[in-house]
């Protein structure tokens, strides 16, 4: 069985589990048996049918371009991340500090 990463913001799903063994052949499989191991979890990763926007998945260490289709095996890890974002491409002028304008 493939074996899921569980992130420390969701293992109250998992019951303090941060591992979860749990069959699929795809990442959609895997999420759908996470969530009878773990009732409450798919909400959390899925908005309708695709990933949140705000979270990855990394099969087997890489993060693959086909989302829920993406392959599994019952060796695979599967690692649930949250995707970084936000900051400025301007630089950002602190006021009374060298480089004001």
């Amino acid at each position: 069985m493939a074996v899921v990463f569980i992130p420390a913001l969701l293992q109250r799903f998992s019951g303090g589990r941060a591992q979860v063994e749990v069959e699929g052949a795809t990442v959609r499989q895997v999420i759908e048996n996470l969530e009878h191991a773990c009732p409450g979890i798919r909400a959390q990763l899925l908005d309708g049918d695709r990933l949140r926007p705000n979270i990855q998945v990394a099969v087997d260490g890489a993060v693959g371009p086909l989302g829920l289709r993406e392959p599994t095996s019952p060796e695979s890890e599967v690692h649930f991340v949250a995707a970084i974002s936000g900051g400025s491409s301007k630089s950002a002028v602190v006021p009374g500090k060298p480089g004001e304008a």
